[in-house]
Protein backbone atom coordinates (compact mmCIF):
# COMPACT_ATOMS: atom_id res chain seq x y z
CA UNK A 1 0.00 0.00 0.00
CA UNK A 2 2.72 2.79 0.77
CA UNK A 3 4.89 1.71 -2.91
CA UNK A 4 1.11 2.40 -4.25
CA UNK A 5 1.06 5.36 -2.41
CA UNK A 6 4.28 6.64 -3.14
CA UNK A 7 4.00 5.80 -6.97
CA UNK A 8 0.91 7.41 -7.12
CA UNK A 9 2.70 10.83 -5.34
CA UNK A 10 5.22 9.97 -7.68
CA UNK A 11 3.32 10.47 -10.65
CA UNK A 12 1.57 13.68 -9.55
CA UNK A 13 5.23 15.28 -9.64
CA UNK A 14 6.33 16.73 -13.53
CA UNK A 15 9.50 14.94 -14.27
CA UNK A 16 12.01 17.51 -13.04
CA UNK A 17 15.67 17.69 -14.91
CA UNK A 18 18.75 18.07 -12.66
CA UNK A 19 22.17 19.05 -13.87
CA UNK A 20 25.40 18.72 -11.90
CA UNK A 21 27.33 21.66 -12.21
CA UNK A 22 30.89 19.51 -11.70
CA UNK A 23 29.70 15.76 -10.79
CA UNK A 24 30.88 16.30 -7.01
CA UNK A 25 29.93 13.87 -4.45
CA UNK A 26 28.12 16.53 -2.58
CA UNK A 27 25.97 17.73 -5.97
CA UNK A 28 25.43 13.59 -6.59
CA UNK A 29 23.86 13.19 -3.04
CA UNK A 30 21.99 16.39 -3.41
CA UNK A 31 20.55 15.63 -6.36
CA UNK A 32 19.58 11.93 -5.02
CA UNK A 33 17.92 13.85 -1.93
CA UNK A 34 16.34 15.92 -4.79
CA UNK A 35 15.00 12.63 -6.49
CA UNK A 36 13.76 11.61 -3.01
CA UNK A 37 11.94 14.39 -2.39
CA UNK A 38 10.08 14.86 -5.70
CA UNK A 39 8.95 10.79 -5.11
CA UNK A 40 7.59 10.99 -1.59
CA UNK A 41 5.70 14.64 -1.99
CA UNK A 42 3.34 16.18 -4.98
CA UNK A 43 4.80 18.55 -6.39
CA UNK A 44 2.93 19.82 -9.20
CA UNK A 45 1.52 22.38 -7.45
CA UNK A 46 4.33 24.00 -7.08
CA UNK A 47 6.50 23.37 -10.26
CA UNK A 48 6.96 26.57 -12.21
CA UNK A 49 10.46 25.51 -13.89
CA UNK A 50 11.29 21.72 -14.49
CA UNK A 51 15.15 22.42 -14.80
CA UNK A 52 17.23 22.39 -11.72
CA UNK A 53 20.90 22.61 -11.78
CA UNK A 54 22.91 21.49 -8.35
CA UNK A 55 26.32 23.56 -7.38
CA UNK A 56 28.61 22.89 -4.68
CA UNK A 57 29.58 26.78 -3.95
CA UNK A 58 26.74 28.47 -5.80
CA UNK A 59 24.19 30.83 -4.00
CA UNK A 60 20.65 29.42 -4.15
CA UNK A 61 18.40 31.30 -7.29
CA UNK A 62 16.24 30.78 -9.43
CA UNK A 63 17.35 32.28 -12.57
CA UNK A 64 18.24 32.09 -15.50
CA UNK A 65 18.37 27.95 -14.21
CA UNK A 66 16.87 27.30 -10.78
CA UNK A 67 20.23 26.70 -9.10
CA UNK A 68 20.79 24.53 -5.60
CA UNK A 69 23.68 24.83 -3.50
CA UNK A 70 24.51 21.41 -1.70
CA UNK A 71 24.23 22.73 1.89
CA UNK A 72 21.01 20.91 2.52
CA UNK A 73 21.87 17.52 1.03
CA UNK A 74 21.12 15.67 4.38
CA UNK A 75 18.35 17.91 5.76
CA UNK A 76 15.44 16.71 3.45
CA UNK A 77 12.84 19.55 5.11
CA UNK A 78 15.52 22.23 4.22
CA UNK A 79 16.04 21.18 0.94
CA UNK A 80 12.63 20.90 0.29
CA UNK A 81 11.93 24.34 1.27
CA UNK A 82 15.30 26.17 -0.06
CA UNK A 83 13.53 24.13 -4.01
CA UNK A 84 9.90 25.63 -3.22
CA UNK A 85 11.37 29.43 -2.59
CA UNK A 86 13.43 29.28 -5.71
CA UNK A 87 10.37 27.25 -7.89
CA UNK A 88 8.18 30.26 -6.49
CA UNK A 89 9.99 32.86 -7.88
CA UNK A 90 9.16 31.20 -11.09
CA UNK A 91 5.46 31.57 -9.76
CA UNK A 92 5.63 35.02 -9.32
CA UNK A 93 7.99 36.19 -12.31
CA UNK A 94 4.59 34.88 -14.45
CA UNK A 95 2.39 37.25 -12.31
CA UNK A 96 5.24 40.40 -12.48
CA UNK A 97 2.45 43.27 -12.80
CA UNK A 98 0.40 42.00 -9.97
CA UNK A 99 3.28 41.91 -8.09
CA UNK A 100 4.60 45.11 -8.83
CA UNK A 101 1.02 46.06 -7.26
CA UNK A 102 1.56 44.49 -3.95
CA UNK A 103 5.24 45.79 -3.78
CA UNK A 104 3.58 49.18 -3.61
CA UNK A 105 1.80 48.36 -1.22
CA UNK A 106 4.36 46.60 1.31
CA UNK A 107 6.70 49.47 0.73
CA UNK A 108 3.62 51.78 2.03
CA UNK A 109 3.40 49.09 5.31
CA UNK A 110 7.25 49.27 5.33
CA UNK A 111 8.66 52.07 4.40
CA UNK A 112 12.18 51.42 5.04
CA UNK A 113 13.54 47.97 4.85
CA UNK A 114 17.06 46.04 5.45
CA UNK A 115 18.68 45.75 2.57
CA UNK A 116 21.65 43.13 2.68
CA UNK A 117 22.35 39.64 4.20
CA UNK A 118 21.71 37.94 6.58
CA UNK A 119 18.51 40.42 7.19
CA UNK A 120 17.20 40.55 3.71
CA UNK A 121 18.11 40.77 -0.05
CA UNK A 122 20.79 42.58 -2.09
CA UNK A 123 18.41 45.17 -3.28
CA UNK A 124 15.43 47.05 -1.71
CA UNK A 125 12.80 45.95 -4.52
CA UNK A 126 14.21 42.50 -3.85
CA UNK A 127 13.69 42.75 -0.07
CA UNK A 128 9.86 43.86 -0.76
CA UNK A 129 9.56 41.15 -3.51
CA UNK A 130 10.81 38.50 -0.96
CA UNK A 131 8.22 39.32 1.46
CA UNK A 132 5.80 37.83 -0.85
CA UNK A 133 8.19 34.99 -1.88
CA UNK A 134 8.88 33.88 1.47
CA UNK A 135 5.18 34.46 2.63
CA UNK A 136 4.30 31.78 -0.25
CA UNK A 137 6.78 29.39 0.85
CA UNK A 138 5.97 28.90 4.41
CA UNK A 139 2.36 28.26 3.46
CA UNK A 140 3.79 25.74 0.80
CA UNK A 141 6.00 24.53 4.01
CA UNK A 142 3.27 24.11 6.01
CA UNK A 143 1.50 22.33 3.07
CA UNK A 144 3.73 20.00 2.34
CA UNK A 145 5.40 19.65 5.91
CA UNK A 146 3.13 20.03 8.43
CA UNK A 147 2.71 23.41 10.76
CA UNK A 148 5.56 21.70 13.60
CA UNK A 149 8.01 20.81 10.71
CA UNK A 150 7.34 23.65 8.61
CA UNK A 151 8.07 26.71 11.91
CA UNK A 152 11.66 24.13 12.56
CA UNK A 153 12.48 24.96 9.04
CA UNK A 154 11.73 28.41 9.05
CA UNK A 155 13.19 29.02 12.36
CA UNK A 156 16.33 27.62 11.27
CA UNK A 157 17.20 30.29 8.65
CA UNK A 158 20.18 32.20 8.46
CA UNK A 159 19.65 34.48 5.50
CA UNK A 160 16.44 36.83 5.36
CA UNK A 161 16.09 37.04 9.39
CA UNK A 162 14.01 40.19 8.81
CA UNK A 163 12.21 38.97 6.23
CA UNK A 164 10.94 35.88 7.86
CA UNK A 165 10.63 36.99 11.34
CA UNK A 166 8.10 40.14 9.81
CA UNK A 167 6.44 37.43 7.77
CA UNK A 168 6.02 36.00 10.84
CA UNK A 169 4.77 38.49 12.57
CA UNK A 170 2.52 40.34 9.99
CA UNK A 171 1.02 37.16 8.20
CA UNK A 172 -2.21 38.22 8.03
CA UNK A 173 -1.45 41.97 6.37
CA UNK A 174 0.68 40.22 4.24
CA UNK A 175 -1.11 37.59 3.55
CA UNK A 176 -4.42 40.10 2.61
CA UNK A 177 -2.34 42.50 0.03
CA UNK A 178 -1.31 38.49 -1.73
CA UNK A 179 -4.89 38.12 -1.82
CA UNK A 180 -6.04 41.16 -2.80
CA UNK A 181 -3.33 40.86 -5.88
CA UNK A 182 -3.99 36.63 -6.50
CA UNK A 183 -0.37 35.98 -6.16
CA UNK A 184 -0.89 33.14 -4.06
CA UNK A 185 -0.74 29.36 -5.83
CA UNK A 186 -3.43 27.18 -6.51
Amino acid sequence: MIVALVSALAAETPAIKIELAHGTEREQRTKDALQRLFGTYDLKKYTFTKQVSVEEGAMNHAFPVLTLNVRFWASPDDLLSSYLHEQLHWHLRDREARQRYAVAELRRLYPTVPVGLPQAADTEISTYGHLIDCYLEILADRELLGPTRAAAVIAGKTNYTWIYSTVLRDEDRIGSIINRYELRVK
